[in-house]
């Protein structure tokens, strides 16, 4: 859009709600930006975080049932890191850029001429407020099914499941339980130069070796070894 303070139409908006509005009023205050309360020459009442509120608190639900469903087997403080992950800044500015949004956002002179458009603060407090301003004006589905296509969708859950989780403390705590000695975790090998080795480590457990995992770090190399012996252990 031309002008950084125009206020987009329902059919220019259409692609992103994707059905006609109700109270188009909504959406304008969701994507308008505090900046351009404090500038004159733009005629704006409202900023958009009384929408940012509705739409992080809609999200935090949406996301926590999301999650809750596809991880049954988890407990409620991993349940409550992958929220936290998903549901903040990065994740969230990226939905925005997925479905463009930046492009409709309502900005003050000087909040354009300072790559405010671009900013991942700026993009995740207008996601959270245009998903609050559609949970208002079309209601719970149409909320969902907006934050479900540019935010749930894209997520590798599994991806975060393995950034999330201390497979060498899922680990001890399986073998403990299990009545079992304390892993023994020994580096096999290491190549490479200092700024680009490659670290081979091996779990043992009384005497006999579970898993081994190789990376560009020992930790990472002891984690990938872990997750290799709870695999073995399971199956």
């Amino acid at each position: 859009m031309s002008n950084p303070a125009a206020l987009p139409s329902a059919s220019t908006l259409a692609p992103l709600t994707g059905s006609a509005v109700d109270d188009l009023t909504l959406y304008h205050r969701a994507l308008t930006h505090r900046s351009c309360l404090r500038d004159p020459g733009i005629d704006a009442e409202h900023s958009n975080e009384r929408l940012e509120y509705i739409g992080d608190a809609f999200l935090d639900l949406l996301v926590a049932v999301e999650l809750y469903e596809h991880f049954p087997e988890e407990n409620e403080g991993f349940l409550s890191r992958m929220r936290a992950r998903l549901v903040s800044e990065t994740p969230l500015a990226n939905a925005a850029r997925r479905c463009d949004l930046g492009r409709y956002l309502r900005l003050s002179p000087n909040a354009e001429r300072n790559g405010g458009r671009k900013k991942p603060s700026i993009l995740s407090d207008a996601f959270e407020a245009f998903t609050g301003a559609l949970y208002l004006d079309r209601g719970h589905d149409a909320a969902a099914q907006f934050a479900r296509r540019y935010l749930l969708d894209p997520a590798d859950l599994e991806t975060l499941v393995h950034r999330n989780r201390n497979y060498k403390s899922l680990l001890q705590e399986r073998l403990q339980a299990a009545g079992r000695p304390l892993p023994t975790y020994i580096l096999k090998d290491r190549t490479g130069p200092d700024h680009d080795s490659t670290f081979v480590v091996e779990v043992d457990v009384d005497g006999t070796s579970l898993g081994q995992g190789r990376a560009g770090s020992k930790k990472k190399a002891e984690q990938q070894a872990a997750h290799e012996a709870l695999k073995q252990m399971h199956g």
